[in-house]
């Protein structure tokens, strides 16, 4: 089934909140404004102004007023999308109504704000149905006020059960004529709601990691043509666990997090990015452990892995406390296993113009070597792989270079960055693959 889709992002990286209304502020707008200012890598490719859990609900009537002026006073200049979060619930018409209120407030056009809006973030929604509704509501502000059909996009949380069995039903309904969900844009992960929904608990009351619901969530998107996005992650601190986070959820083909702060924000527009060098890395104790680059050479200086040579041509590898005793083929044979490369944007390029260059020639397939100097208590052992390229492996790799080049088109306030990190030279030549 083909859809028409109503925005023009393949990819999103960050999902960044900001209370619409702060209490006990001279200036209750405050947070809109500041992140409203933000650009470069500190702006979020979609910014969220909250009007539900980030904002108490005495200050919701004048969350809507604070997005209405910051945006139309903001919006033209702010470089990401921006989507306002309204309340909503699937089990409260009254929730229902108000979320449809806010709506409408904050499109009438005669504020100026919604020629700046790109769509609605809807939360605690529950079964197909209840998305319907939803989509509905949207319809009508509308047709309210003569904008076209689909033009505001509708982004759904799931924090519910509910919700995740709808995802599985998600293709299917969209695209019949008795619904406009073709206007869905995003798929956000809300695992504290979730958590609750599910009545589930730990040991320490910490959430759980829940890979099954950030699983189904991508698969939803994938399946439907839209994005998925992961939850928030509440130790703003903790930056290694952020990018622990992203690694998972990118093996899982999940690209976008949610960002509670501007530095999050950073992390999150950069990791899914092709890094700036390649790295080696050795597999040790079931770690990976990346290899220092020295002149050429790749030097393990970590204690768990140790190396000398025994004469004759023989080796004695020691690997934690397990000791083996290897010839310089098994030797080589045996780093290599525990060896992998991480590419950099460079080399991605570089394989794929190659590919490209071996395709125009009538080519199907090519070998590509990776080799290496590695460098362990002194000794020096040479390794090399050869890796078949085909259409298969090229589809693959193009993963990250079109994120790469939707992040370029989509974020010109970010093309010095990304120059500045890659060189420009390599930054054209990753514009032109594919085409």
């Amino acid at each position: 089934m083909s859809l028409a889709r109503h925005y023009n992002r393949e990819f999103v990286r960050t999902f960044f909140t900001s209370p619409a209304a702060v209490e006990g502020e001279d200036d209750s707008a405050k947070m809109l404004r500041r992140a409203a200012q933000l650009r470069g890598m500190e702006a979020p490719d979609t910014w969220i102004p909250d009007n539900e859990d980030a904002t108490a609900p005495s200050m919701r009537d004048e969350g809507v007023e604070n997005i209405v002026d910051v945006v139309a006073e903001n919006g033209a200049d702010f470089p990401g999308e921006i989507h306002p979060r309204i309340v909503w619930h699937r089990d409260s018409p009254a929730t229902r109504h108000s979320g449809f209120q806010q709506m409408l407030r904050i499109a009438d056009p005669s504020e100026g704000a919604v020629e700046h809006i790109d769509g609605f973030v809807v939360p605690e929604v529950g079964d197909l149905d209840d998305w319907k509704k939803a989509d509905e509501f949207l319809t009508i502000v509308e047709n309210e006020y003569g904008l076209e059909e689909g033009s505001l996009s509708m982004s759904v949380i799931v924090e519910s059960g509910e919700a995740e069995l709808a995802l599985g039903d998600l293709r299917d309904e969209m695209g019949k004529p008795s619904n406009n969900l073709e206007r869905l844009f995003l798929l956000v992960d809300g695992e504290v709601d979730y958590t609750k929904d599910m009545r589930a608990t730990t040991p320490t009351g910490e959430l759980p990691p829940w890979p099954e619901l950030r699983h189904n969530t991508s698969r939803g998107a994938s399946a439907a043509g839209l994005v998925a996005v992961d939850g928030p992650y509440d130790d703003i601190r903790d930056v290694e666990g952020y990018r622990e986070r992203m690694i998972d959820n990118r093996a899982k083909g999940m690209t976008g997090i949610w960002a509670l702060t501007p530095n999050q924000v950073v992390e999150a527009n950069t990791a899914p990015l092709p890094p700036e060098s390649g790295s080696w890395l050795l597999e040790v104790d079931g770690e990976d452990v990346e290899l220092s680059g020295e002149d050429g050479l790749q030097v393990y200086d970590g204690n768990h892995l140790s190396l000398e040579e025994s004469g004759d041509g023989e080796y004695v590898l020691h690997v934690g406390s397990d000791a083996q005793e290897l010839d310089e083929d098994e030797l080589r044979e045996q780093l290599l296993a525990m060896a992998s490369y991480v590419p950099s944007m460079n080399d991605v390029v570089d394989s794929m113009a190659e590919f490209e260059a071996a395709k125009e020639a009538g080519k199907g397939a090519i070998a590509m070597t990776q080799s290496a100097t590695l460098v362990i208590d002194g000794v020096e052992v040479e390794i090399s792989r050869d890796r078949m390229w085909d259409e298969a492996t090229y589809q693959a790799a193009q993963t990250p270079i079109s994120l790469f080049q939707d992040v370029y088109e989509h974020r010109p306030d970010q093309h010095e960055d990304l120059e500045e990190m890659y060189g420009t030279d390599v930054v054209e030549r990753a514009m032109n693959l594919g085409n």
